[in-house]
């Protein structure tokens, strides 16, 4: 894949506008996902506030069941979502769906360097939000820093997401539409210490625990099983995808009411989750660098009751100008933030801090 140099600039967020249909554009690296780590409270509500802002800002919509694919477009014809892989992929045996997500994020742990561009869209009942972005991630183990940041419109609000990790705190900034903006710190080192009494530090490092891309997908390989995968391409890029489905214990603590039927056999129909919520989740990971380029959510939209349906792309986030293991810039890890109206969430966050899955 080709590399491009992505040297870091202090820059304000980027304030969007609506893009034309064509977003998602011919591309030679596509996508992956970005997620937010979860504040101090029960874990239900951790799960949720995870989910929730992983589908606004795209940082969103963690969520998917069945491996579903939609329909293909019409010939010639593309969605604003971007394109689908190329017709004959070829089916790869389910088994190796878990090892390709799990090798992947073991691979984000474990570049020396990565810098990318993100850009995603996201549906939102009616209406469209799309946003432009940037990862920087520097270091291993215990040393490891990292800036992700992202800024989404729609035609009447602005999502702003910035997350800080410095080796020291992890400093993380939300202005959501209309809402106050919220600053949150998390201290690293206290993060550190719980996650060595849990003996799960030395597997995939802290990162995943604190944010950025690594805890997006940590948290995607927590809550789905990944089972089917293709070999496929999108544009010239040879990738895996791998799709995903709920865990059904997952999916139950998000949806308590529904739980007997979540369980059940044959589960849940994707016409009876809330809109908005993903029923699959499908991953593009590179088959060279096994790097998860894109994420793609689907589900059914519309306002409930919905008849059953194809399932559609609900979100999308794209991974581009990716370089890893290049040269980045220090200072992109440097924030000093006012600390006026600064939470500090470390103690209920490292109360409820528990294990991933291995």
């Amino acid at each position: 894949m080709q590399k491009s140099s992505c040297q870091w600039t202090d820059d304000s967020l980027l304030v969007l506008r609506r893009l034309a249909a064509g977003f998602f554009g011919k591309t030679s690296k596509v996508s992956l996902i970005v997620s937010f780590r979860q504040s101090a409270s029960p874990p239900k509500f951790h799960m949720l506030r995870s989910l929730m802002l992983v589908m606004l800002a795209f940082v969103g919509l963690i969520g998917m069941a069945r491996p579903a694919t939609p329909q293909e477009p019409a010939a010639g014809r593309e969605t604003v979502y971007g394109r689908m892989a190329h017709a004959g992929a070829t089916p790869v045996a389910a088994e190796q769906g878990e090892r390709i997500v799990a090798t992947a994020l073991a691979g984000l742990a474990r570049a020396e360097s990565i810098t990318a561009r993100v850009r995603q869209r996201v549906r939102l009942g009616d209406r469209v939000v799309v946003g432009a972005g940037r990862y920087i991630q520097l270091g291993t183990g215990i040393d490891q820093r990292f800036r992700y940041e992202i800024a989404m419109q729609s035609d009447t609000e602005m999502f702003e997401i910035l997350e800080v990790c410095d080796g020291i705190f992890h400093w993380a900034y939300k202005r959501l539409g209309p809402n106050q903006p919220q600053l949150e710190r998390l201290d690293v080192r206290r993060v550190r210490e719980k996650l060595e009494k849990l003996k799960v530090l030395e597997i995939f490092g802290a990162s995943p625990y604190l944010g950025g891309i690594q805890r997006s997908l940590a948290l995607t390989r927590q809550w789905f099983r990944f089972e089917g995968v293709e070999s496929a391409a999108i544009d010239d890029v040879a990738v895996w995808h791998v799709m995903g489905t709920w865990h059904a214990d997952s999916l139950a603590a998000l949806l308590p009411e529904q739980a007997d039927a979540i369980r059940a056999t044959g589960g849940l129909e994707p016409a009876l989750l809330p809109d908005g919520m993903p029923w699959s989740v499908r991953l593009a990971i590179g088959k060279r660098e096994l790097f998860p380029f894109r994420i793609e959510w689907l589900a059914i939209p519309g306002t409930r009751p919905v008849a059953s349906t194809d399932l559609e792309p609900i979100a999308v986030m794209e991974l581009y100008d990716v370089q890893i293991d290049g040269p980045v810039d220090a200072s992109a890890f440097v924030y000093r933030p006012a600390v006026e109206g600064m939470i500090d969430v470390t103690d209920g966050y490292v109360k409820h801090l528990g294990p991933l899955r291995p």
